[in-house]
């Protein structure tokens, strides 16, 4: 794989400027790490060198709470006292955010999750910033390997929270991006107990397809969700495959609504090749992001596969419900052996990455059949929708036609809908064909509920037939002057 061939490239390079020597390094308090067989030496890791010393990786922990969201104070598993003359409290629940590579645990994304989180929940939050050992590219299979002791600083703190504050593991949440979804991963495997942990599209090359000691994986916490971003065979960035309780690909998992093509660098610069590559991958811990303060939102589907999930062999929501994404997914965790995989569709605005999805059914009124599409919107006291596709081909009167749509608004109190239908590109309604909508139904994926919307009458191409609730509408108050209006923009 092309993606492969560069890391290999990299990776030969940081490994002839340096390479620990030997098989075993041990650190007081922390254990000791390994060059073999799961670590190196397997197909997915050939040379993987041993991981730096804690002192040279630095592992550092920025503690913020309500009392200081914006200044942290730096706590250390070595001093106890910085713990105990914090702003620490034990009455509440831990939340670890560990970051990738070149990366860092402050003025950026880690940090804006750390103010969102505080808002919505009264917690100690900790940044994991190990930025010395995850500095750059051409490092990326040491820093890989130093994922091992980075794990092993955060499980070394845990345990000296429950020696000294009798502080459960139970009551921490880990949550990594890329990298950092391992650092995570190797923690709940050396401190046994961890709450929950989140993987933010989890780092793909020496990870995937490896042992489970040496990725993230559902036994390494009571619940372990993992948002699938970047999975693009060739050039994708984070892990394919489920490996936790939960696994989520919203769009599928390997292009973002809103992100570039991977090839568009090709006609653009390294600013542009950045962009390009990354976007998929820094889509996740964004999502997260927006799921904090969007507790009904990123509704995800149980579903096999993405295209079971497009044809919509997966909609509605079953009656046990289905979870939400990101940061409220525990809500309905339900202790499984199972993997279980999720699907869903987003926005590709930045400021506003939330869908919803509709099954819209339109019973279809006319007398002749003609090729073309059906538009529909949707409108209530407070919500005017843009219009949607929801059906193209040969549109037969009598028929009965189903599409779905994504709104990045929830349809609550939809009061009535417009019905527009055009013939195919460069060809004209010669035969001035009209056809119309009888009724159109609105399902709601979260609940199932059906909304109905009838009318009488037909009108010919582009122009727009409006259909009120159908339990408000009766044939004799039926004004056809009113029920249609020309589509003029």
């Amino acid at each position: 794989m092309f993606l492969s061939k560069i890391i290999t490239i990299l990776v030969m390079y940081s490994l002839s400027s340096e390479t620990v020597k030997g098989t075993e390094n041990c650190y007081d308090n922390l254990g000791c790490f390994y060059d073999d067989i799961p670590w190196s030496g397997t197909p997915q890791r050939k040379v993987i060198p041993l991981p730096w010393s804690p002192e040279k990786i630095n592992t550092r922990f920025f503690l913020h709470t309500r009392d200081n969201p914006q200044l942290y104070q730096e706590i250390s598993s070595r001093d106890i006292m910085s713990i105990k003359n914090s702003v620490f409290r034990a009455g509440r629940k831990t939340i670890f955010i560990v970051h990738g590579m070149t990366d860092k645990a402050e003025d950026n994304w880690v940090s804006q999750m750390i103010l969102e989180i505080l808002q919505a929940e009264d917690v100690n939050c900790v940044g994991v910033d190990w930025r010395n050992g995850s500095a750059n590219l051409q490092m990326y299979a040491q820093a890989s390997s130093n994922v091992q002791v980075v794990g092993a600083e955060i499980s070394y703190l845990v345990t000296r929270l429950q020696e000294e504050l009798e502080y459960p593991p139970s009551k921490v949440h880990l949550i990594g991006h890329s990298l950092g979804a391992h650092v995570a991963g190797e923690a709940g495997k050396r401190c046994r107990g961890i709450g929950r942990i989140t993987g933010l599209d989890p780092a793909r090359p020496f990870f995937e397809d490896t042992d489970k000691v040496v990725h993230l994986d559902a036994s390494d916490a009571e619940f372990v969700d993992i948002i699938h971003t970047d999975t693009e065979p060739f050039l994708g960035l984070g892990m394919m495959k489920p490996t936790g309780h939960y696994d989520f690909y919203p769009n599928g998992g390997q292009h973002m609504t809103g992100c570039p093509s991977k090839l568009s660098f090709l006609t653009g610069n390294a600013v542009s090749l950045v962009k390009s590559m990354a976007c998929n991958h820094l889509r996740a811990p964004l999502f997260y992001i927006e799921s904090i303060r969007n507790p009904g939102g990123f509704l995800s589907y149980p579903c096999e596969n993405y295209m079971a999930f497009q044809d919509g062999s997966c909609f509605p929501c079953p009656s046990s419900g289905c979870p939400a994404m990101g940061h409220y997914a525990d809500l309905s965790h339900r202790t499984t052996t199972q993997h279980q995989t999720f699907y869903l569709h987003t926005g590709g605005d930045p400021h506003h990455f939330l869908s919803y999805r509709y099954k819209i059914s339109v019973s279809l009124v006319g007398k002749k059949k003609i090729s073309g599409k059906i538009y529909i919107s949707l409108f209530s006291d407070h919500i005017s929708t843009p219009e949607y596709e929801v059906v193209q081909g040969t549109l037969l009167p009598g028929n009965r036609y189903s599409g779905f749509i994504n709104a990045d608004v929830k349809l609550d109190e939809v009061n009535c809908v417009d019905f527009r239908w055009t013939p195919p590109l460069l060809q004209s309604n010669i035969f001035q064909i009209q056809l119309g909508a009888e009724q159109v139904d609105v399902q709601s994926g979260e609940d199932g509920e059906v909304s109905s919307f009838c009318s009488f009458g037909t009108v010919r191409d582009n122009m727009i037939l409006t259909l009120g609730l159908c339990t408000v509408r009766t044939h004799s108050h039926y004004d056809p002057k009113s029920s249609y209006r020309e589509d003029r923009s």
